[in-house]
């Protein structure tokens, strides 16, 4: 079931592409305001605009330019991925998207400025849109959770790494026996760790967020 957000949303969204169905139906070749911003989007479990500082002017893309045509191409290109996967109630991550269209996209730093796009336009989040980074995180040791449906269980090899899962929320019936946490910075001393059995020998989790932690991670 749709929640209101994404009801609200997928509303904008209708109202954005009719708007622009309208423009070419009379004749008139359709613009693309675009408010421009320092900082867009930089906590994905709140309202953008409380997150973001204040717009430093706007960008009006027209089918005129060619370089304007193309990134028309691809916020709407993305933008029916986006309202797919709020019909649907389903989550994808940005590298996901790319891979739809790769030929067309070129390189992912196009489809996440499309994303940025569609945020300022429908005034949300990248969380709002069911759109989430790859996680990046990685945890072993005794412990033991469902995510989705599918079950982790880290307690049958303590010294596997898997994949800290970007829907941190949907994470349940979480089961543990460790001692204590050990949280690494570094991929490299995680790997070592891995490699010399310590949670074996030690009863613990390991976590690692490879460098800078991404949110799941950190949450």
């Amino acid at each position: 079931m749709k929640n209101a957000s994404s009801s609200a949303l997928l509303s904008k969204i209708k109202d954005f592409t009719t708007s622009l169905v309208k423009e070419l139906s009379e004749g008139r070749s359709p613009s693309i305001s675009i408010h421009k911003f320092r900082n867009y989007c930089t906590d994905p479990h709140s309202n953008c605009l409380c997150s973001s500082d204040l717009p430093k002017g706007q960008q009006v893309l027209t089918l005129t330019r060619q370089c304007h045509a193309y990134r028309i191409d691809v916020l709407l290109r993305v933008l029916v991925i986006v309202q797919k996967l709020l019909q649907e109630n389903r989550h994808g991550s940005k590298r996901d998207i790319y891979y739809m269209h790769p030929s067309v996209f070129s390189e992912q730093t196009v489809v996440d400025r499309a994303i940025s796009d569609i945020c300022i336009l429908l005034q949300c989040s990248r969380h709002n849109l069911n759109v989430v980074s790859v996680g990046k995180g990685l945890v072993m040791g005794w412990l033991q959770f469902l995510e989705a449906g599918r079950k982790f269980d880290c307690i049958s090899s303590p010294t596997t790494a898997y994949t800290i899962p970007v829907h941190v929320e949907e994470v349940k019936d979480i089961v543990s026996v460790a001692k204590y946490i050990l949280i690494v910075e570094k991929e490299s001393v995680f790997q070592r760790l891995a490699n010399d059995n310590f949670c074996n020998a030690n009863r613990c989790i390991v976590i690692t967020g490879r460098g800078y932690p991404d949110i799941p991670t950190r949450r």
